[in-house]
């Protein structure tokens, strides 16, 4: 009775742990060791069966790592014929009514050609010295998804037909966190997504550069921005009709992710409207300029539209104080305007243009706000 209590007591706290999850790595992770920790484990891992590459690709290695083994791996993968209870035998079982039950192998091989056999495997855990693992099949929206992976060195009791029967709850239980954290993703990605570009949107860059500020006041990381404004959108939308501007946005979009991937980390965003910004924390201003006039000769050369004005306001350059990330805009936006007026062909930078700093202070006022987002406190 009192194993019972502790397996459902173990059930209850990795349901908790997934639920608690707010990035996939955090749900792989928390799958990961309590799966462990249920089954009295030494080591567990999490794999996601990458059907068109024909492989299984490891998300995530927990507890005493063998040699050349990491925690997020970039790339460890196994061919998935080294699998064939994940992809062919247990999909038809369960196709079938049936369920999908975990099993258990063992450093000592069965003899070759027995059911369930396979060398590579059996030869895997006598490298990294471990004497038996139980292997779950993870089944999501009637799919296999991938498999949990739980391991016991070699000197201690081998996993048996209760345990694998445990691990398949377990399982099920892991199936139920990652899709929770699919769903919480997917919402994510909607909230901070422009629909039409797949860029990042207004909300997202709000939040970043909040972040972005702060750490330049803590650690005087360079924080640069550069504000867009798509030239001719209108003449467009006018003539040939808005599903041809869309397809401007679209393709000014593109250049814009191909232009802020020069900058490491750069969030690419449509702010709306015929608005566009590159955030980037960490490259100096030099490196920000230089990726802003290539924006500029790109833009240039579109089928539709007329350039861009391009402005940029970084903490790398002579611009006084950034105490908020309202103050950055400002000033971006500040140049971005002395770009459009002056028609330029390349960005103007404020702190290197003169007129931008005090243009920040005091601006226009436009006949309508549309640059309300800027002017948020």
């Amino acid at each position: 009775m009192g194993g019972e209590d502790a397996r459902l007591r173990a059930v209850v706290s990795l349901a908790q742990a997934m639920a608690a999850a707010h990035t996939p790595r955090d749900s792989w992770s928390a799958a990961a060791l309590g799966a462990r920790d249920a089954l009295g484990g030494n080591f567990a891992a999490l794999s996601v069966w990458e059907r068109e590459l024909g492989r299984l690709r490891v998300l995530v290695n927990e507890g005493e790592r063998a040699l050349g083994e990491e925690e997020f791996p970039e790339d460890e993968t196994y061919p998935v014929h080294q699998f064939p209870e994940i992809t062919e035998f247990l999909h038809e079982r369960w196709a079938g009514g049936g369920e999908p039950n975990a099993w258990v192998e063992t450093a000592v091989a069965p003899p070759e050609g027995e059911a369930g056999y396979c060398h590579e495997r059996v030869t895997a855990l006598r490298r990294r010295g471990r004497g038996c693992c139980v292997v779950a099949p993870i089944v999501l929206h009637g799919l296999a998804w991938g498999e949990l992976y739980v391991a016991r060195p070699v000197g201690v009791p081998v996993f048996d037909a209760a345990d694998a029967d445990f691990a398949t709850v377990l399982a099920s239980v892991v199936a139920a966190g990652i899709a929770q954290t699919e769903r919480l993703e997917e919402v994510r990605r909607l909230a901070f997504t422009d629909p039409l570009t797949g860029l990042a949107n207004r909300r997202a860059v709000d939040m970043r550069l909040d972040e972005a500020v702060e750490r330049h006041r803590e650690d005087g990381s360079v924080v640069s921005l550069v504000v867009c404004d798509l030239n001719g959108l209108k003449r467009v939308n006018d003539t040939l009709g808005h599903a041809v501007g869309d397809r401007l946005l679209e393709r000014f979009g593109s250049v814009l992710s191909l232009c802020g991937a020069k900058l490491p980390g750069a969030l690419a965003a449509r702010l709306g409207g015929d608005e566009f910004c590159l955030l980037a924390v960490g490259p100096s201003a030099d490196d920000v300029v230089a990726v802003g006039e290539e924006l500029c000769l790109r833009a240039e050369e579109l089928e539709l539209g007329e350039g861009v004005a391009c402005g940029v306001a970084s903490t790398g350059d002579p611009i006084g104080a950034v105490r908020s990330a309202r103050r950055l805009f400002r000033l971006a936006d500040a140049a971005q305007y002395r770009a459009k007026a002056a028609r330029s062909a390349k960005p103007v930078v404020a702190g290197r243009d003169g007129a931008v700093l005090a243009l920040a202070e005091n601006p226009p006022t436009p006949p309508h706000d549309r640059r309300r987002f800027r002017g948020r406190s």
